[in-house]
C-alpha cells in the first residue's frame, strides 16, 4: 500500500517535472511577457472637422519613446486604400498608458472599413531600437473596425 502511494507521488513529480520542460521552464521560474507597445484603436467619431480616431496606447517597452509616430493606410468598403497619413503620438512613458485622439479632415468615419498600420516613422528614446515600435506593436481595437500591422 505505501509502495502504491509512493509511485503514485513519484509518477506526480516525474510529470511535474517533464511539463516543466516542456514549456522551457525551470521549477519556481515564471515566463515574463515579451514587451510591447499596444496600440488600441478604441473607437472612430464623426468630428466638425472629419473623422476622430482616438487610440489608447501602452508602452510596455524597456524604456520612454520621446516621440512615436505611426504610418497608417484607411481602406474603404471596397478595401481600396482611401488614404495614407502620419499619426504623432508624441512622448510615451514607460509603463504608463495615454489617450491620443488624431481629427482626420474630409473622412467619412462610417467608410473605414479597415486601418492598417504600415510603418513606424518615428520611434525615439534612450535606448530603444528604432524598429522596436513597428517589430514589438500588439495591435488591438475596441470598435468595429479592423486594426492591425
Amino acid at each position: 500500500m505505501k509502495f502504491a502511494a509512493s509511485l503514485g507521488h513519484s509518477m506526480t513529480a516525474v510529470t511535474a517535472i517533464f511539463l516543466l520542460a516542456a514549456t522551457g521552464l525551470a521549477p519556481g521560474q515564471e515566463s515574463s511577457p515579451a514587451p510591447t507597445l499596444t496600440l488600441e484603436l478604441n473607437a472612430l467619431q464623426p468630428s466638425d472637422k472629419g473623422c476622430r480616431l482616438t487610440f489608447v496606447v501602452t508602452n510596455d517597452l524597456k524604456a520612454p519613446l520621446d516621440k512615436a509616430a505611426f504610418e497608417i493606410a484607411l481602406f474603404n468598403q471596397a478595401q481600396v486604400v482611401d488614404r495614407i497619413t502620419v499619426l504623432d503620438f508624441k512622448d510615451l512613458p514607460q509603463g504608463k498608458t495615454k489617450v491620443r485622439r488624431f481629427d482626420l479632415g474630409d473622412t467619412d468615419c462610417s467608410k473605414i472599413a479597415r486601418v492598417l498600420v504600415n510603418d513606424a516613422t518615428e520611434c525615439s528614446g534612450a535606448g530603444v531600437d528604432p524598429k522596436a515600435c513597428i517589430r514589438q506593436l500588439n495591435p488591438m481595437t475596441k470598435s468595429g473596425v479592423q486594426f492591425g500591422s
